[in-house]
């Protein structure tokens, strides 16, 4: 048997970080049994799908490493609603569903609560197709669904506690439980790896399964991911969208590794690993099916470790997008021709040590291409106490008598000018780094003036030296 997973997002919104740790759980599974990947788009809601959506699925794919051409799709579920549509009437005929009229007033109503559920009330009417009559499927009166499962054992569902549910609407048009359902058994899925919100499901699609004469699928339920206050991460109210990760400058390396420890654990006392080691011993039996916690701040320790892992000319190409901007991510605060290559690379090495996130390297850059910096007026107040005026007042005449412009020089030059006034370095350079970059912190700062050159550091601290009494 061919090993066949698939990954079924559904085209209405961004891209959700617990949809793409399923989304590498099943094409690590799939590449290890030497199977196929399938990516079905589940757009059958045409009023919330949009063409952009599904576009943002394959791109936040091809971002994490399941690039197009690597497997078999995308498929797309509306494609399939004939299918679907004869599943259901074959349930029908075998007397597996039925035509049901229905309200939800009526079953209150006849129960006398309005949390009953159905009741099972058009069993046994007759009713043929008409509006407003929905297919249901007959549940077994007794006996128990077991789900084998991967991750879960085997939970045990009772039949009797399962409802007669719907499986098509009063327009023919069937719901999701039955049409998922027909997709994996033409799709010949084997494996179905998903969120352990489908659990609840599983027994109904199963019943499904085996009505329509197939056997099930191995099921696999891996934990939901949920937000520091142990929520399960919503997109209303937590920051989910791999897109938004994507544009503030993770890395998709960086990414990948920490959602694979949503829930797993690679051999030993680590948890950044390379991706091999990940692909080679992850097990689906090993998940923990506990919540998983997604701790931004961690992941955020994540990237910072794999940005000071690059070589200095793979970090400078992957800052590009915030140095020049793109379609998704804003451009920078100085005008193309203002940007030195040169002098990029000359600092580089400096920022690759401080920054978490690549957009990150914006503000501890900014200084270097625009006319004058842009100040930070908290930092401006805090540095620029009394006597700030004079200390720069020397600082720039010692700087002007500088033969050598290097970092060394002026660190040196400063260090004496704060002595002759009883400061250390610390107090000495404040008001020099915010006369300079306009911020109180971000790159060393001898380093800053040496490459933004003798010129314009000795205007910048003149002009500093314009706003103090």
């Amino acid at each position: 048997m061919t090993v066949r997973v698939r990954f079924a997002p559904s085209p209405t919104g961004m891209f959700h970080v617990g949809g793409a740790r399923s989304a590498l759980q099943n094409w690590i599974y799939a590449k290890q049994q030497g199977g196929v990947f399938v990516l079905r788009v589940e757009d059958t809601d045409a009023a919330r799908n949009r063409p952009e959506w599904t576009e943002g699925i394959l791109s936040a794919l091809d971002w994490i490493g399941i690039a197009r051409g690597s497997y078999e799709g995308p498929y797309f579920q509306s494609q399939n609603a004939g299918e679907h549509r004869a599943a259901a009437g074959r349930l029908r005929e075998s007397g597996r569903a039925y035509y049901c009229d229905c309200t939800r007033e009526a079953v209150q109503a006849r129960s006398g609560s309005q949390y009953a559920g159905y009741d099972g009330f058009c069993r046994n009417r007759g009713l043929e197709p008409g509006e407003g009559r929905a297919l249901r499927f007959r549940t077994p009166d007794e006996g128990v669904t077991k789900v084998v499962d991967l991750i879960r054992g085997e939970p045990t569902f009772e039949n009797k506690l399962i409802e007669d549910f719907v499986i098509a609407r009063g327009d023919g048009s069937p719901v999701f439980l039955l049409a998922n359902v027909v997709d994996d058994m033409t799709m010949g899925i084997t494996h179905v790896i998903r969120a352990e919100e489908h659990l609840p499901n599983t027994p109904k699609q199963q019943l499904l399964w085996e009505a329509l004469g197939v056997r099930p699928p191995v099921w696999a339920h891996v934990p939901v991911v949920v937000n520091e206050k142990r929520q399960k991460l919503s997109k209303r109210r937590d920051k989910v969208a791999l897109e938004a990760y994507r544009d503030e400058g993770y890395l998709a390396a960086a990414m990948r590794n920490y959602l694979m420890l949503l829930g797993w654990a690679p051999s030993g006392d680590r948890e950044i690993v390379p991706w091999s080691v990940i692909e080679e011993e992850f097990r689906l039996e090993e998940v923990n099916p506990s919540p998983a916690f997604f701790d931004e701040k961690k992941l955020r320790a994540f990237n910072g470790e794999y940005i000071r892992a690059l070589p200095v000319e793979e970090f400078v190409a992957a800052c590009q997008p915030w140095l020049t901007g793109t379609a998704t991510i804003p451009p920078p605060p100085w005008q193309p021709a203002e940007f030195d290559a040169d002098a990029f690379a000359a600092v580089a090495p400096l920022a690759q040590t401080r920054i978490a996130v690549l957009s990150e390297i914006v503000p501890n850059v900014d200084f270097l291409f625009l006319a004058s910096p842009l100040v930070d007026e908290a930092a401006w107040a805090k540095a620029m106490k009394e006597g700030s005026g004079a200390l720069l007042d020397a600082a720039t005449a010692a700087f002007e008598a500088l033969e050598t412009w290097d970092a060394e020089s002026l660190k040196s030059t400063l260090e004496a000018v704060g002595a002759e006034r009883g400061l250390k370095l610390g107090k000495a350079q404040a008001p020099v780094r915010v006369a300079v970059t306009g911020r109180s912190v971000g790159l060393p700062l001898f380093e800053s003036m040496e490459v933004l050159g003798r010129d314009r550091t000795l205007a910048r601290l003149r002009a500093a030296r314009v706003r103090l009494p």
